[in-house]
């Protein structure tokens, strides 16, 4: 594991994608409110896609998943799960940089932004915030959830003035099972 930068070992994607998770984080009830069908959704640290597949199905036919990575066998296990579901189609997915998600190509364009368990582990959290803010169409969202169990009160708050930093405007601090929860809007 590189320890300056905190990332998730690829083989804990396993663990993350256990369907006995839903008990605590069902994303049919935490993303519904946020995603339509037709709704272009990036998805930054997807693991091996327990978020990703549902939104797939959420976004139908008509959209797409952009799931980004710094993990290529956590990528490579998604694609076959997406492949084995049938949901191949919708989900664009992307191997991003240590220092970069790589994100310029989709300025303006996605209505929906997850950061699961995220945040905690990229190099600045303003970088993240400034980039997937870019990502946003004018009153796209941004929905941040950390585990209490790896951030603490004060991380999350630097986490909140990060992305007010990049421009995103909190709206809503939504209760997730075992996380710091907040909604933002890009203006």
């Amino acid at each position: 594991i590189d320890m300056q930068r905190h990332v998730c070992p690829w083989w804990l994607g396993y663990l993350l994608a256990c369907p006995l998770r839903r008990w605590a984080h069902d994303p049919a009830k935490i993303l519904a409110p946020y995603v339509h069908e037709g709704a272009t959704v990036l998805e930054p640290g997807p693991g091996m896609g327990f978020f990703t597949l549902p939104l797939a199905r959420m976004v139908g036919a008509t959209g797409r998943v952009v799931a980004v990575d710094v993990e290529p066998r956590m990528l490579d296990a998604l694609r076959r799960r997406a492949r084995k579901t049938g949901l191949l189609e919708r989900v664009e997915i992307r191997l991003a940089q240590p220092d970069s998600l790589g994100l310029t190509d989709l300025a303006g364009q996605v209505d929906f932004a997850l950061a699961f368990a995220v945040v905690h582990e990229m190099p600045s959290a303003v970088s993240f915030f400034t980039e997937a803010g870019r990502t946003l169409k004018p009153g796209g969202r941004l929905l941040l959830a950390e585990p209490i169990g790896h951030v603490r009160a004060p991380r999350f708050e630097a986490e909140l003035a990060a992305a007010a930093e990049a421009g995103l405007q909190l709206g809503d601090r939504p209760s997730i099972r075992r996380s710091r929860a907040a909604l933002f809007r890009k203006a």
